[in-house]
């Protein structure tokens, strides 16, 4: 083959090989395309993080987010009525964390709940010095719970971890309740309204009364006159809304109604627990509501439209 016929040859093969560039990158797409617009839900100010973006991964799910670490000092216990649990976030140099941005009027809020959904509590360590949380948990029924740190690193973004801890004994496990629209409990009735629409800004609606009455002096509890948990059935991640609105603004009533603003990451069952305060005492209303599925009311839920890729 002379020189001209090599080079021929050569020249061609670079226009194939470039053509071929061409097509792959017409189906793949560029690498550096943008990420999809951030589209904020009917209340967006009201919305943590991880419920205000579908895109969003929930959080609770990873003991190690954005380099801070979630170390509980034990993760097997006894069971006990008022167990012990020591705890620290250590940030990304490795040293346990003491200084954080209050966010509801405490510096971090701590949820325990057995993998079943049993055994549900909120409660408020405390923070010594050296950075150690602590705070005494109901653990009477054995089990594996699952233990959610939520809180804001003073300069930083909120964040949820999330760790196990290991109860010893013997694990009765329960069915997820079904799916109702009325709770009672301690004399109060608690009813919910709503559906959850996986990927938009659900309004849900919870009324309480007490003896038939609508319950009209709700007591702030956290800054707000409700305060909601989100978990998903099939793996716990986490969602943590608050109401629309807040005492003091001249807008909010306190009661009988409290509504709220959820996005749900994926069709599926949630498990909804919802605090409130009244007569001096906190109470904890559960409900169980299915993403797409059926609403409060027992009747079907629309399916959400789909389009691109889910989440």
């Amino acid at each position: 083959m002379n020189t001209a016929q090599k080079i021929a040859g050569f020249t061609a093969g670079l226009a194939v090989i470039f053509a071929a560039a061409l097509g792959t990158g017409a189906v793949v797409g560029p690498t550096d395309s943008p990420a999809p617009a951030h589209t904020p839900g009917t209340h967006p100010e009201e919305l943590p993080a991880e419920a205000a973006s579908p895109d969003s991964a929930p959080g609770g799910l990873m003991v190690t987010d954005s380099r801070y670490t979630l170390q509980l000092e034990t993760p097997q216990t006894p069971t006990g009525t008022d167990v012990s649990l020591r705890f620290r976030i250590v940030d990304p140099a490795g040293t346990p964390l003491t200084r954080y941005a209050a966010s509801h009027g405490k510096q971090l809020h701590l949820i325990v709940v057995r993998r079943d959904m049993v055994g549900y509590q909120h409660v408020h360590p405390v923070l010594d010095p050296a950075g150690i949380w602590s705070v005494p948990l109901d653990l009477t029924r054995a089990g594996t719970y699952r233990v959610f740190a939520d809180f804001t690193p003073e300069g930083g973004e909120g964040l949820t971890l999330g760790a196990d801890l290991h109860v010893a004994g013997t694990f009765d496990p329960q069915p997820l309740p079904a799916a109702t629209g009325t709770i009672e409990i301690d004399g109060y009735t608690v009813t919910l309204h709503g559906n959850l629409v996986p990927g938009q800004a659900s309004k849900l609606t919870l009324s309480v009364t007490k003896d038939g009455r609508p319950v009209t002096d709700l007591q702030p509890y956290l800054g707000a006159y409700g305060h909601l948990v989100a978990l998903r059935s099939a793996d716990l991640a986490y969602l943590h809304v608050h109401p629309d609105g807040h005492p003091g603004d001249g807008v909010t009533a306190a009661g009988p109604t409290i509504d709220f603003y959820a996005t749900t990451p994926s069709v599926g069952d949630y498990r909804l627990f919802l605090d409130f305060q009244h007569a001096g005492v906190v109470r904890t209303a559960e409900f169980t509501l299915s993403a797409a599925g059926l609403s409060a009311e027992g009747s079907p839920a629309p399916e959400p439209a789909m389009a691109g890729h889910g989440h």
